[in-house]
């Protein structure tokens, strides 16, 4: 089998149809006995599909992902587990560990693509409208540090040693950061506290589910705390967090692991260039 990731510095690339390479696993006996990266050749949703498809991929893991792409991915016969985030090779492990579970709730995602490509309903941080900036729309790169209100760092490109790329005002940030870069020069750095609204939303009770044990097989073996991927109601497969769980149900937060926090960012604006 093979499992192909969007793949950005060793994290999942969180936008299907910008991603760049793809690191490609060879899965045997249920273990990953080979990687390689392969570029993408600036191939678009249904072009990348096709790319896939001729390397004879089955599965492909990635961020977010538009109706079209799922179509393409479908029509090539490659499954898809969306959603999906953080370091790559833990994503690979994940999925392999059959932390998949199939129940229906709402999406749920670290960046968003743009309007166009799917609905935002029911997903933190909604898509971005009417941004201005001499930025907006161009390929940026950036270093930042993000840190909570009492000064803990949760992530830092300055600590990976490179600069996250990403379009301007496309949507694939979260909305108050795209908003601060859009008109910074570069060399520019900037200080700025987002409120969840522009972060990754506030906390929707409707995202907390419970669900009997029997409706989900090996649900039984799962803890609090742990996270695992659960499947909504289009097959897309979505991260959550155990919450609680008795002998009899199991309780579910789809919410954003950032979902009602305050939070900020320094900023670092490192080029520009035209998408």
């Amino acid at each position: 089998m093979k499992i192909a990731v969007t793949y950005e510095n060793g994290h999942v690339f969180q936008h299907f149809g910008h991603t760049e390479t793809f690191k490609v696993y060879d899965v045997a006996d249920g273990k990953v006995v080979g990687a390689e990266i392969m570029d993408a050749n600036g191939s678009g949703h249904g072009a990348l599909a096709q790319l896939l498809s001729e390397r004879h991929i089955d599965v492909l893991i990635c961020g977010g992902i538009g109706g079209g792409a799922q179509a393409a991915l479908e029509d090539a016969g490659i499954a898809l587990c969306a959603g999906a985030e953080g370091d790559a090779d833990d994503a690979v492990a994940a999925y392999l560990r059959g932390e998949l579970v199939n129940t229906g709730a709402n999406c749920d995602h670290h960046h968003e693509e743009g309007c166009g490509e799917h609905s935002c309903e029911g997903c933190p941080g909604s898509c971005h409208t009417a941004l201005q900036g001499k930025n907006v729309g161009k390929r940026v790169r950036t270093h930042y540090r993000g840190t909570f209100n009492d000064g803990t760092q949760f992530d830092s490109s300055y600590d990976r040693g490179e600069p996250l790329e990403f379009i301007c005002g496309a949507g694939q940030m979260i909305k108050g950061f795209d908003a601060a870069v859009a008109d910074m020069d570069v060399g520019q750095t900037v200080d700025v506290h987002l409120t969840p609204a522009e972060a990754y939303g506030e906390i929707d009770p409707q995202a907390i589910f419970t669900v009997a044990l029997v409706q989900l097989p090996g649900s039984e073996n799962l803890e609090a705390g742990q996270r695992v991927y659960l499947q909504n109601q289009y097959d897309q497969p979505f991260p959550v967090t155990v919450k609680a769980k008795t002998d009899q149900v199991i309780t579910f937060d789809a919410n954003h692991e950032m979902a009602g926090k305050e939070l900020n960012f320094h900023i670092e604006l490192v080029s520009v260039e035209e998408a």
